[in-house]
C-alpha cells in the first residue's frame, strides 16, 4: 500500500535519473555556463531574481494588472537566462515542476480544441505567466538569504495594505459596489478594501500574509524582527476579518485548524506525552468556542456568520448558486476539455447557460472553474497537483523538524496558506487575479524550494522523534 501511494504522488520518482538521460535538458540546462561565469550579472542572478519576485510583490496591490503582467514576463526571461547558465547540478524538476507542466499541458489542449482558440490562447498565455513564475520562485527560494529576502518584501507591503484597510474600518470607507445584501442587519457596516478595491480580492491577498507572518515569528532570529513579525499578525488577521468575507473566514477555519496538526508535530518530540495525544482536541475545542463566543457577543459576525446557513434567502449566496447551476451545464456540455482557460473565454460562453439577472465574471468557484475551462481532465491534474504538493510539504516538513532547521516555519506557513486559499477558493475566484495568483504560487513555490529527492534524504532521527514517527 504505501508503495503504491509513493507512486502516486510521485515521491521516489527517479528525476535525477531523467536529468541525465535527457537530451533536452543537458542541450537547454547549462549550455552557457561558460558566459555566466565571465559576466559580473550572471554570477549574482539569483540575487537579480529575487529583487525582481520581491518587485512583483512590492508593487502588485498598488498598480494596474497590465504592468503586473510586464513585471511577470520580466521575470520569466530572467528564469531563461538563470536556466541557460546554469551550474548548479540540483537546479530542475521536482514532482510539483512535472504536475505543474500536466496542469499546463492540458490547458494548452483545452485551448486548442476552444470554440474561442483566439480568446482562449489569451488566457493561456496569462496562465504561462504565472506558472514560469512559480518555476523562477522555486529555484530562487532554495536560498535561505533570498527566500527570507522575498518573503519580507511582501510582508512589508501586505502590512502597509492592512494599515491601510485597518485605516477605512476605523474612520468609514465608501462602498465601491453593494457587497452586502441590503437587506441585511449589517447592510450599513464598513467592508474594508484597502487598495485592492474589493473585499474579498483583500481578503484573499491577506490569507497568505497572514501565515506566513505568523511563520516569520519563529524563524526571524531576533527579538525586534519578531516583535515586527507579531504585529504583522496581528495586522493582517483584524484586517482579513474586517473585509466581512464570508469565504476567506472558511479559509482562514480551515488553516487555523491545518496549523494545529502542523504546530503539533512540528513540537511533538518536546511534549509531554498527554499533550502528544490531547493537544489537537483540546486546541480544536478552544478554537471552536472562541468562534461560538464571537458568534454569540459580536453581532456584525453573528449576522454574516448566520447567513452562510440561510440559503438563497441571502441575495449573494442566491447569486452564487444560480451561477454555480449554469456552470455545471456547461461542463455538462464539454466534460472533458471544457471551453478553454482564460475569463475571456468564460465572459463569452457564460451567457448563454446563465438564468435571468445573474450575469457572472467567473465561476465563483475555483474547482468549478478549472473544470469548466480546461474540463474533468484539468481538474484532476490539478487535484493531482494539491496531492503531491501537499504530500512533498510534509515529507520535507518530516526532514526539517529532524535536524531542528526552522526554516521548516516557512514550510507550515506555505502548507497552512495553501489550505486556507483552498477553503477559500471553494466559494470564490479572487485567486485568478494577479495580486492574489501570484501568492497562491509563491506559496506552492515555497514547498517546491524544500524538495530533496527521497534517494537523498538524510533523516537522522533521535529517540523522540522515532518514537513519535
Amino acid at each position: 500500500m504505501n508503495s503504491v501511494w509513493q507512486q502516486v504522488t510521485l515521491t521516489t520518482l527517479p528525476l535525477r535519473e531523467w536529468r541525465s538521460v535527457s537530451y533536452v535538458y543537458q542541450w537547454v540546462v547549462g549550455s552557457l555556463s561558460s558566459w555566466r561565469q565571465q559576466s559580473w550579472l550572471m554570477r549574482h542572478g539569483d540575487a537579480i531574481a529575487a529583487l525582481l519576485i520581491s518587485l512583483v510583490f512590492a508593487l502588485s496591490p498598488f498598480v494596474p494588472t497590465d504592468l503586473i503582467g510586464w513585471l511577470l514576463a520580466t521575470s520569466i526571461l530572467m528564469w531563461l537566462l538563470l536556466t541557460v547558465s546554469d551550474t548548479d547540478p540540483r537546479a530542475g524538476f521536482t514532482p510539483i515542476h512535472l504536475l505543474v507542466m500536466t496542469f499546463w499541458g492540458i490547458a494548452s489542449i483545452a485551448a486548442g480544441l476552444s470554440p474561442l482558440k483566439r480568446l482562449a490562447f489569451v488566457g493561456l498565455g496569462k496562465l504561462s505567466l504565472y506558472l514560469m513564475f512559480f518555476i523562477l520562485m522555486a529555484r530562487v527560494l532554495r536560498s535561505p538569504k533570498l527566500r527570507s529576502f522575498s518573503i519580507t518584501a511582501f510582508l512589508l507591503t501586505a502590512l502597509a495594505v492592512s494599515t491601510y484597510g485597518i485605516q477605512q474600518a476605523i474612520f468609514g470607507a465608501d462602498a465601491l459596489a453593494t457587497w452586502v445584501d441590503p437587506e441585511s442587519p449589517t447592510a450599513q457596516s464598513t467592508r474594508v478594501y484597502s487598495y485592492l478595491g474589493n473585499p474579498n480580492l483583500l481578503a484573499g491577498y491577506l490569507m497568505p500574509a497572514v501565515w506566513l507572518s505568523f511563520s516569520a515569528i519563529f524563524v526571524w532570529k531576533r527579538w525586534m524582527p519578531k516583535f515586527l513579525a507579531i504585529v504583522m499578525f496581528g495586522m493582517n488577521t483584524a484586517c482579513l476579518l474586517l473585509t466581512q468575507s464570508r469565504g476567506a473566514w472558511i479559509g482562514l477555519v480551515v488553516a487555523a485548524l491545518v496549523l494545529i496538526v502542523l504546530l503539533r508535530y512540528w513540537w511533538s518530540a518536546y511534549l509531554p506525552r498527554f499533550l502528544r495525544v490531547w493537544a489537537v482536541p483540546l486546541l480544536y475545542g478552544g478554537f471552536a468556542a472562541v468562534l461560538v463566543l464571537g458568534v454569540l457577543f459580536v453581532e456584525p459576525f453573528r449576522f454574516r456568520v448566520s447567513s452562510i446557513f440561510v440559503g438563497s434567502r441571502d441575495s449573494s449566496n442566491a447569486f452564487r448558486l444560480n451561477v454555480w447551476r449554469s456552470v455545471i451545464d456547461m461542463i455538462r456540455d464539454r466534460p472533458i476539455f471544457g471551453f478553454g482557460p482564460g475569463d475571456l473565454v468564460f465572459k463569452r460562453i457564460y451567457p448563454l447557460y446563465s438564468a435571468a439577472r445573474f450575469s457572472a465574471l467567473s465561476a465563483y468557484s475555483i474547482l468549478l472553474e478549472i473544470a469548466v475551462e480546461s474540463g474533468l481532465i484539468g481538474l484532476t491534474a490539478f487535484l493531482w497537483l494539491l496531492l503531491v504538493t501537499f504530500n512533498q510539504g510534509f515529507l520535507q516538513l518530516r526532514r526539517l523538524r529532524a535536524i531542528g532547521d526552522p526554516d521548516g516555519f516557512w514550510l507550515i506557513g506555505a502548507i497552512t496558506t495553501m489550505a486556507g486559499m483552498m477553503g477559500h477558493g471553494i466559494v470564490d475566484t479572487v485567486w485568478y487575479r494577479p495580486e492574489v495568483s501570484v501568492l497562491w504560487w509563491l506559496s506552492v513555490a515555497l514547498v517546491a524550494s524544500f524538495y530533496v529527492p527521497h534517494a537523498e534524504e538524510k533523516v537522522v532521527q533521535t529517540p523522540e522523534f522515532a518514537a513519535d514517527s
